[in-house]
């Protein structure tokens, strides 16, 4: 299959639901739309430092080497939800991975021929529930589908205002389960500073994109790394694109009925 007809066959077959539809930028417009969201999520809820040279959107390097997944409301006529994927053919272009600014990745070396790197996940106020973030990940699961890749690897936010201690308990609570395999393990370039008694503090909320991962049964792949500019800890996973399918393509067909 080309590129041509494989993305043609990609918009043909991203999921709907209701109100919301999926579909792969497919202008300067829409990936402009994207970054205005991101910009308001991300900088003016969040308090992020970001560094993009153009006010009010949230623009940097990679994004010219991605392709972009947006949820559009229909009812509102614009862009709610966003994804952007740097794929290998991307990555060579642009000289790397967006997580490799964080986590020292030469371990994950052997995938990265057949592996996706996903990030700059958000949604707009008054539409973070399920349904939306199902769409993104059964659109994730159709685009490994159609491009025959076969991992994704990406970088999960934890926000710290509920203290060090206490996300790092979560991390703690989770890798004893979630740890990938050691050949696949990741090391932080500057990781979350470690805090005396951690354990034994009540684990932060597990944010909602997080638990898409764990509930997709992704991989931890490393320690919780620093972000300062957007003011969180950062945690990686990797998760086969056999599992996301399983759980999000086939899960919202049968629940949904919408894709096709």
């Amino acid at each position: 299959m080309t590129l041509a007809v494989a993305v043609q066959h990609q918009r043909a077959t991203l999921p709907a639901l209701g109100r919301y539809e999926l579909a792969l930028a497919a202008s300067e417009l829409d990936v402009y739309e994207a970054q205005r969201l991101r910009y308001r999520v991300f900088h003016d809820e969040l308090g992020a430092r970001l560094t993009s040279r153009i006010p009010g959107l949230d623009c940097d390097f990679f994004d010219p080497y991605c392709e972009h997944l947006i949820v559009r409301d229909r009812v509102e006529q614009r862009v709610v939800g966003c994804y952007r994927v740097l794929t290998p053919e991307g990555a060579k272009r642009v000289g790397g991975l967006y997580s490799e600014q964080e986590y020292d990745l030469v371990r994950l070396d052997p995938l990265r021929e057949r592996m996706v790197e996903v990030g700059r996940a958000c949604i707009a106020p008054g539409h973070r529930h399920g349904g939306v973030i199902a769409l993104l990940f059964a659109g994730l699961a159709s685009y490994l589908d159609v491009r025959g890749y076969r991992y994704l690897f990406g970088l999960a936010s934890v926000p710290l205002h509920a203290g060090l201690d206490a996300v790092h308990a979560l991390f703690v609570a989770q890798w004893a389960e979630r740890a990938a395999p050691i050949e696949y393990r990741v090391t932080p370039r500057r990781p979350l500073p470690e805090v005396e008694g951690a354990t034994r503090a009540e684990p932060a909320p597990c944010p909602a994109l997080l638990k898409a991962y764990l509930n997709a049964g992704a991989w931890l792949c490393g320690a919780p790394a620093l972000d300062a500019d957007f003011r969180c800890a950062d945690v990686p996973v990797l998760l086969s694109a056999e599992r996301i399918s399983r759980r999000y393509a086939r899960h919202f067909r049968a629940e949904m009925g919408s894709i096709g």
